[in-house]
């Protein structure tokens, strides 16, 4: 681990004068600068997930490994799957979450892609991984053959306070099956964690808890309620409350437009810029949510209900954690469409406190 000294910054910055800027994907955001960010572990390779158990981190890389970062020493371990993974854009490992019982099962859960030679398709997966030996390897398919395409994966996993996994899938470039509640793209589902279908959830003997999502990538939960993030077309990126059975309107209504039965977003990107956000984390009723086009770590308050960037000087974030008083965060740089240094990608830690 170092620290980033604020000396230094203002030295590149003079040195290097518009160069600095001209290497952001996107010029016009402006940059905020924080001295104390603390560059925790480097050298990743496309990570996708943050999870943490006692003082070890535990992160998904789209590549196919499992990073676990410890006491400032980073272990790549090899995870064994069944089929291999789909080369399609922005698919791989993706979500990624420890088992509640981690310490005593080793268990996890994870959502990848791969193609089917059989059948030439190409499908998303929720499985059971299980460590042993150095290596995780895929033990139980809780549910398969989510459809899949070139692109809007969805992909985030996470265990809600009433102890069931959350998944978000997308539209998989098809955005009428977002309105089809019978088909599982284009929605957030929920299990329990044997892969069952819970009795209470909205639609019977379906994992659908919500749907008319076209590429939601967050999750977070402050108290009982339940918050997502959404990739929009061009532009028009979302944060939403979920209610059980909602439907949130893709591709029928984005932005601010309204239709009845559909829920419109509490924060959206507008018509020119855009966020691309995905994984989100919360403290002090605050949203905190990692945004790739956006290059940024933005704040969403929802008393305020007022949106700002904290942190949008390190290039594409993936994801957030939060843990005590600190904010962790992941680059995506590598992912081919940021602009990564020798030492892409990072994950980074920063006190809350220190983000005014």
């Amino acid at each position: 681990m170092y620290r980033v000294g604020s000396v230094l910054l203002v030295l590149i910055l003079l040195l290097s004068g518009c160069s600095f800027f001209e290497k952001k994907e996107d010029a016009d955001v402006a940059v905020v600068m924080h001295p104390d960010v603390e560059v925790m572990a480097e050298n990743l390779s496309v990570p996708w997930s943050i999870d943490k158990v006692g003082e070890s981190f535990y992160l998904s890389e789209r590549t196919g490994s499992i990073v676990k970062i410890e006491n400032g020493k980073m272990e790549r371990q090899r995870v064994q799957l069944e089929k291999p993974l789909a080369g399609a854009a922005e698919a791989g490992l993706l979500g990624f979450v420890l088992d509640p019982g981690f310490s005593g099962n080793q268990q996890a859960f994870a959502y990848y892609t791969y193609g089917d030679d059989s059948s030439g398709g190409q499908f998303n997966r929720v499985v059971v991984l299980r460590y042993s030996g150095g290596v995780w390897t895929e033990e139980r398919i809780l549910l398969d053959r989510i459809p899949s395409a070139a692109y809007h994966h969805g992909g985030r996993l996470k265990i809600g306070p009433d102890g069931k996994l959350y998944i978000t899938t997308g539209d998989a470039t098809t955005p009428s099956v977002a309105q089809k509640p019978s088909s599982l793209n284009g929605k957030i589902l929920r299990m329990n964690l044997d892969g069952t279908i819970p009795a209470d959830n909205p639609f019977p003997n379906s994992y659908v808890y919500s749907y008319g999502h076209r590429n939601p990538q967050g999750l977070v939960w402050i108290g009982s309620t339940l918050y997502a993030s959404e990739h929009g077309q061009s532009a028009h990126d979302e944060i939403n409350r979920i209610v059980a059975g909602g439907n949130f309107g893709w591709p029928v209504i984005q932005g601010k437009e309204k239709n009845a039965g559909m829920e419109t977003p509490l924060f959206q990107s507008g018509v020119v810029e855009t966020w691309a956000p995905s994984g989100m984390a919360a403290a002090g009723g605050k949203l905190y949510v990692a945004t790739l086009k956006g290059n940024a770590v933005r704040e969403f308050d929802l008393e305020q209900k007022q949106s700002r960037a904290v942190i949008s000087d390190l290039g594409r974030i993936r994801d957030v954690f939060v843990d005590g008083d600190n904010l962790y965060f992941v680059s995506n740089n590598t992912d081919g469409r940021g602009n990564p240094d020798e030492k892409d990608d990072k994950l980074y830690r920063v006190q809350l406190g220190d983000l005014k």
